[in-house]
């Protein structure tokens, strides 16, 4: 039996194990396993998941995007820039490589709703998937600046200095903090939402639920809301090409 999963820390929620187990059913794939990696510190990584038999890629979620890669033997050209791993793949000889599919989930859900107007973005958080998100707006030519609850060297805002015209003048804002996930879901990010408008995409990286207090907000003003789920879909497809186990 082959084995795939995903490593991270409370995730009995899990997006990915749901998601491959009926991809498995629906296409008719067998002889394959997803299963949960559930560690409370990545210090156990070794021996809850290296030792693992037939073992041949996994997913990597919060919080251990960043904190895996000193475990891994190697990473791929793209992971290595964004600093973040969401797939590693176990090579025949047991090696584990490092990928980041975040990267082209984002991407690829985001481009069809980019117009010409859309030149600046606020990433709000600075965990392993902003990083990702932040790569991808470079490639787009897209100016980002992060939101913190802390202004750090590396951070340009923290969320008590947001003004409605920073608001205005970046019109993406992509929640990458995990702040409105269930079962928290009237929580949302402290920013101004009375300055966003039609102009602006508002783009929540959570999933569950569907629509997030920080996209209802936003869509009341008029802008245009997109949730998670389609960049899991896509991040997921493109962890399976890459484990290739057709």
């Amino acid at each position: 039996m082959r084995k795939l999963g995903l490593l991270g820390r409370n995730i009995s929620y899990s997006f990915s194990r749901a998601y491959f187990r009926k991809k498995f059913e629906d296409e008719k794939i067998d002889n394959i396993s997803y299963d949960n990696f559930d560690i409370e510190t990545i210090g156990l990584f070794p021996s809850a998941v290296k030792n693992i038999d037939d073992l041949k890629g996994f997913n990597v979620t919060i919080p251990y995007k960043e904190a895996i890669i000193p475990y891994l033997d190697t990473l791929d050209e793209k992971a290595k820039e964004i600093g973040a791993v969401n797939t590693v793949k176990v090579t025949e000889d047991n090696k584990l490589v490092g990928f980041n599919t975040d990267y082209f989930g984002f991407i690829e859900s985001l481009k069809p709703f980019l117009k010409p107007h859309h030149k600046k973005a606020l990433i709000l958080g600075t965990g392993g998937a902003s990083k990702a998100v932040a790569f991808s707006l470079k490639e787009l030519n897209i100016q980002y600046r992060y939101v913190s609850r802390t202004a750090k060297n590396d951070i340009d805002f923290s969320y008590d200095t947001l003004t409605e015209n920073i608001i205005k003048q970046h019109q993406i804002i992509i929640n990458c903090s995990p702040v409105g996930t269930f079962p928290n879901v009237e929580a949302c990010p402290n920013i101004p939402y009375k300055a966003i408008t039609k102009e602006h995409i508002l783009y929540d990286l959570i999933y569950n639920p569907e629509e997030t207090t920080f996209l209802r907000l936003g869509k009341q003003e008029g802008a245009l809301t997109i949730n998670g789920l389609e960049m899991l879909k896509l991040q997921a497809e493109k962890a399976w090409s890459i484990w290739n186990l057709h």
